[in-house]
């Protein structure tokens, strides 16, 4: 160790502000650490309930509140903005971008928790009319596509076209699937009944469809049942076994056993798989540690790569032992792999060894889904619960894991309003919100096509 190094705090970099990077960050307060958070958004994202954002239940920052604010009183830390282009593993750098301007930073120690992205399955022209549900951006296009099918219905004198407009088809029927399909159901029976004079939004026609068997695969049979039986009471149809084999503007065209059959749709919402950030095949290919075929890397028990215990990969982006893509598994690991910095840095200032490192353990704290207001399915240990007793146990643990109590008590009360009365306070959407990313991609390829023949010329030259 160089007088240098002895000189200097421990750097920290931190790739991502979901749950594991930013429980890292906060995990390591107290420790004489200097803290860089590198996120490409702003703000911390409770991820799981976006899905109340496209449905209007909440606003965005009632989930999402400023990075900076939420670490304004820890000394230690500093946020970055910057999409992460490269990690370099060997000399210890994070190179990333921001509007043109690329910044370098070095670390002691890595923590990697860029999370994941929607997964089309290799069919990602899916995406321009079948949104996910990753981001703040997707949340509220949604909300603006869902609310401006009924818009459009409202002013429609076809009957095909208003039956097509009123049609909302939900890809996925995992927790997300199923909890969007619920809350569609409900604002079209609930809140927008009787606000509408041409048309009935009580005829919406909500299709949840799967290829896989059930609904809720990870979930026990009792649970998914329960789950399945709600969705049917709220008029919500499921179709199992049935794989998307085409999306375009007008719908969707579906393959199941009895062969291939088009439904016509103006609304369809992704939420069928997600594959890890590129970072980490990135990683991968620099230590020789394996992916899995979401793109996952595959870690060693203490949560770092092969030769790099420097180096941990938290959350979305990381396999072991099959855990699964939880909010808790990323909470988990964030402070875990602080844990160990913490413990290592202050061996080091005493001058003494490394502490053994104990293997990640991940404490399953159950898993829940809320199908609609006063309904839930959760499982806590050997515990399974449905009703109105799971409702309420969702709607504490989630309001427990929002970050900031402004964001608690904002949601608490948006909770009150919506599944108490009828209305819900955030159904403003705009045209901006339905049309920006599809106008951003097209600027983006534009740009790019541009690039091409210019570094050609260049090349020439």
């Amino acid at each position: 160790m160089s007088d240098t190094s002895l000189a200097r705090r421990h750097r920290v970099v931190v790739i991502g502000s979901g749950f594991g990077g930013l429980f890292a960050t906060k995990a390591l307060k107290r420790t004489d650490v200097d803290v860089t958070l590198i996120d490409r958004t702003t703000h911390h994202l409770f991820q799981p309930l976006l899905y109340q954002v496209a449905t209007g239940i909440l606003s965005e920052g009632e989930i999402a509140p400023a990075t900076r604010l939420v670490l304004e009183d820890q000394q230690n830390a500093s946020v970055l903005i910057g999409g992460v282009e490269k990690i370099d593993v060997a000399d210890r750098t994070v190179t990333s971008t921001h509007r043109g301007r690329t910044t370098v930073t070095e670390y002691d120690s890595l923590v990697v928790s860029a999370g994941a992205r929607q997964s089309y399955f290799g069919n990602d022209h899916f995406a321009e009319h079948a949104p996910g549900m990753k981001t703040i951006d997707d949340a509220l296009e949604l909300r603006g596509r869902i609310l401006g099918a009924f818009e459009s219905a409202e002013v429609s004198t076809d009957p095909a076209e208003r039956a097509r407009l009123l049609t909302f088809v939900v890809v996925g029927a995992g927790p997300t699937g199923v909890e969007m399909a619920g809350e569609i159901a409900q604002l079209a029976h609930r809140t927008l009944a009787g606000a509408y004079r041409t048309i009935d939004p009580r005829d919406a026609r909500i299709i949840l469809l799967d290829a896989a068997p059930t609904v809720l695969p990870p979930f026990d049979d009792k649970l998914r049942r329960a789950a399945a039986d709600t969705l049917e009471d709220l008029g919500v149809e499921i179709q199992l076994g049935a794989m998307v084999t085409d999306v375009d503007d007008d719908g969707l065209t579906v393959r199941d056993q009895d062969g291939e059959r088009r439904i016509e749709a103006a609304c369809k919402i992704w939420s069928a798989g997600v594959a890890a950030s590129p970072l980490g095949r990135q990683l991968a290919e620099q230590t020789g540690a394996d992916t899995d075929r979401a793109g996952r890397v595959l870690v060693e028990p203490d949560l770092t790569l092969p030769g790099h215990s420097n180096v941990f990969v938290v959350g979305d982006m990381m396999n072991r032992d099959g855990l699964p893509g939880v909010a808790q598994v990323a909470i988990q690991g964030g402070r875990y792999a602080a844990q160990l910095i913490a413990a290592e840095v202050r061996a080091h200032r005493k001058g003494r060894d490394k502490p053994e490192r104990a293997p990640f353990r991940y404490t399953d704290k159950g898993s829940m889904a809320m199908i609609s207001r006063f309904h839930a399915v959760a499982k806590v240990g050997r515990l399974q619960l449905t009703g109105l007793l799971a409702w309420l146990l969702w709607l504490l643990i989630h309001l427990v894991y929002i970050v900031g109590f402004k964001s608690r008590l904002a949601t608490a009360i948006s909770w009150t309003w919506s599944f108490l009365g009828r209305t819900r306070g955030h159904l403003a959407v705009t045209e901006q919100q339905v049309v920006a990313r599809t106008a951003i991609n097209r600027l983006d390829a534009w740009e790019d096509s541009r690039a091409v023949p210019e570094a050609a010329t260049a090349s020439a030259r």
